[in-house]
This record gives C-alpha cells, structure tokens and sequence, in this order.
C-alpha cells in the first residue's frame, strides 16, 4: 500500500499544505463526478468529512455518497497552481474509498480535521459520516 513515505518530500509537503484537493467518484455505469474537499492525510488514509457547509440534500443523498456506495474506486487530485507554469505541480491518488460513521478511525479523522481547518472546531463532523480512502497507487508530477 503506498504511503507518504514513498513519496518525495516535496510531494509530501503538497499534501500536507494544500488546503483543497479534488474527489472524482463514479456511479456504477461510470458517469463521474468531481467535487471539491476538504481533506487531512494521517499518512495512510486521506479522510473528507461530509460537514456543515450549506448543501442542497441529506449528507447520505450526496452524489459522492451515492457513488462510493456503488462504486469504491476513487480519485483525488491535489495540485498546485501558478501561473508561472514551470511550477505547477500535483499528486494524484487512485484508491477506494468507503464511509466511517464511528469508530478510532474515525475520530483520528476529526481530530486531523479539526487540526488542519479552524472551521471545523465549531462543526459537528463527528457525528457526520467520514470519507476515508486508501490510496493504492499515488503519483506526483511536476516542480514539487
């Protein structure tokens, strides 16, 4: 299973200091679709809580939700934009995803949550359902 380890440090501090990376999730007939995160990364999983920011459904209606459900295999793209483009850069994680409800995982999840975004400290993501997702494959390109 890859971890942050394997990658170079400066692909690790990409991770680490982005604040918004991009879910890509597929239905079962592979329609995708792609969506903002937040996200914090315990060196092993990457975790997006499903929060308290205005949504137009149920946190267990969300297409994102519906998808994983259908379908585990994910994406998540984290990068760096510039307009000088010989700094671009981003790493791309192919993995499954599946939903925590409770849990050590999923209070470790929080916790980074609550670390990385001030936000979320006044937000109730623990007791909302987690995205957790184990990379299988993690690559990195660019001026990292």
């Amino acid at each position: 299973m890859p971890s942050i380890s394997r990658l170079s440090p400066r692909a690790s501090r990409l991770i680490r200091s982005a604040r918004v990376a991009h879910l890509a999730t597929a239905d079962r007939r592979g329609q995708p679709h792609v969506i903002p995160i937040c996200f914090a990364f315990d060196g092993k999983d990457f975790f997006s809580p499903i929060d308290e920011k205005p949504k137009r459904t149920a946190p267990r209606a969300l297409k994102r939700v519906r998808n994983i459900i259908e379908n585990a295999q994910v994406s998540l793209v984290i990068d760096r934009y510039d307009e000088d483009w010989s700094r671009l850069a981003y790493v791309l994680v192919s993995g499954k995803a599946r939903l925590l409800f409770r849990g050590e995982k999923h209070r470790e999840a929080v916790r980074l949550l609550r670390r990385k975004y001030r936000q979320y400290e006044a937000m109730a993501i623990h007791e909302r359902p987690m995205i957790a997702i184990t990379p299988k494959r993690m690559t990195a390109w660019g001026k990292l």
